[in-house]
């Protein structure tokens, strides 16, 4: 009897796709030539309900390193050395059509996280100020190139 995948109507999450065999149409071909192309910085624009989130969510567990999620897929042939670099995502999806202040408050509960994890600068209460800190942080406790993220930005 053969058993039959559900499409993943609805679901942003690339761990539980994988996790619960959802349909997944493979493109971690194109995140791999993505993440090593040499850029710095990537601009996605894609149309509403395109995916953003769901490959914003993959780019995520690759570059964390999570090899086991991504086996099956192309990316598991391409890549060999799968390194964990750290990673700092902005999900800005909650707060779209918020006051400003509400969006400084959810930008500051996330910066917060990530403080949590690599260290407060005593001097900012500047968003810019503490990101950049976050960041320095980040690169000296790894040693690694820090990758950021920044899904539903408008």
């Amino acid at each position: 009897m053969v058993q039959e995948r559900l499409f993943p109507v609805g679901e942003q999450s690339f761990e539980r796709i994988r996790k619960r065999g959802l349909i997944y149409v493979d493109k971690t071909a194109y995140v791999y030539k993505l993440a090593n192309s040499g850029a710095t910085t990537v601009f996605l624009s894609r149309p509403r309900r395109f995916g953003k989130s769901l490959l914003c969510d993959t780019l995520q567990h690759y570059f964390l390193g999570h090899k086991d999620l991504f086996e099956g897929l192309s990316i598991a042939e391409l890549e060999k050395d799968w390194i964990e670099y750290p990673v700092l995502r902005f999900d800005m999806s909650k707060c779209k059509k918020d006051e400003v202040e509400a969006v400084r408050v959810a930008l500051s509960t996330l910066l917060t996280s990530y403080e949590e994890i690599f260290g407060r600068s005593p001097e900012s209460k500047d968003p810019g100020d503490r990101l950049r800190y976050i960041i320095e942080q980040a690169h000296r406790q790894t040693g690694k190139q820090v990758v950021l993220i920044f899904d539903e930005y408008d």
